[in-house]
């Protein structure tokens, strides 16, 4: 099978490219704008701006892929609010050209969505949510998954929460991290307390995701993590976890902090539908900081 991965250098998509090149079945290309992260073993790497419709077009003539992932994405959710234009460029217009080319080449077309396509009224959510989003970092990733409906080829909508892991050379922060090294400083945080998640290591959605992509899943699935936890409650996990001190974590409500961009209140995912069909199976929050503190102790091991 000829996968092609985008956004390559991201969390998901190193993960993706980590989990796919062991597979031997498999003949795997990624794609990111920048030059790679690292030396691939057995990907080949193609240094592509996917807004821009010829080099899309050039990408699928070079790597002929039967399915694409498409990862990449703008995801600061602040940034999508102040930059809407860059928002919609990234991540509608990118989609757009991504279809039209799979179309031609008919490859099954795997898209990464988000919780935050919904309005936080209520969750876990399963899959026959309607999406609201309060956002338009929301809205942009509503408008591609009608895109991908709509599209001429087959499809995938994988939707994820609060993704946290590491990469190799430890750029790229998460909550789990922003905690522990705030405390091992000694410095107090304070984190929202009325915010509701199933966060979601990057290795399990990579996982996830790879099953869908070697099954040729269609459909829309809800791809997280099992425990359903406030940002408050991860602060808390994790300073336990590493034997930190919790006195210097704060609960308060999202409404201290002013940010350009709303957040949904309450997600999470219901995972049954990944579960039955995908087989897919999540680590628990505790298994995942077992294994981000492997990876901290040897970056190697990300």
């Amino acid at each position: 099978m000829r996968i092609l991965v985008t956004g390559a250098n991201g969390l998901l998509g190193q993960k993706l490219i980590s989990l796919a090149e062991r597979d031997e079945d498999v003949d795997l290309f990624a794609t990111g704008r920048r030059p790679t992260f690292g030396k691939l073993q057995r990907s080949g790497y193609l240094q592509a701006d996917i807004t821009d419709k010829d080099q899309v077009q050039s990408l699928y003539t070079q790597t002929r892929p039967e399915v694409v992932i498409h990862t990449a994405a703008m995801t600061n959710v602040d940034q999508c609010e102040q930059d809407r234009e860059g928002c919609w460029k990234t991540n509608v217009d990118a989609v757009k050209y991504l279809l039209e080319a799979a179309t031609q080449h008919n490859a099954h077309f795997i898209y990464l969505s988000t919780d935050f396509v919904f309005d936080g009224s209520h969750g876990p959510l399963d899959e026959s949510a309607v999406p609201n989003p309060v956002n338009y970092y929301g809205e942009s990733k509503v408008a591609a998954e009608e895109l991908v409906k709509r599209g001429g080829t087959s499809w995938c909508i994988i939707r994820t929460v609060l993704v946290y892991g590491i990469t190799r050379d430890m750029s790229r922060s998460n909550i789990v991290l922003w905690v522990k090294q705030n405390l091992e400083h000694g410095k107090p945080i304070r984190v929202v307390n009325d915010q509701w998640r199933t966060p979601t290591l990057a290795e399990d959605l990579a996982m996830g995701t790879y099953l869908a992509a070697k099954k040729k899943a269609s459909g829309i699935y809800h791809i997280s993590g099992k425990d359903f936890l406030t940002p408050f409650d991860i602060a808390n996990l994790s300073a336990d976890y590493f034997n930190l001190d919790k006195a210097l974590i704060t609960p308060v409500d999202a409404s201290v902090f002013q940010q350009p961009a709303r957040r949904p209140a309450k997600t999470g995912f219901i995972i049954d539908k990944a579960r039955r069909e995908l087989g897919y199976e999540p680590r628990t929050f505790r298994e995942g900081l077992d294994l981000l503190a492997r990876q901290i102790a040897d970056p190697s091991k990300a």
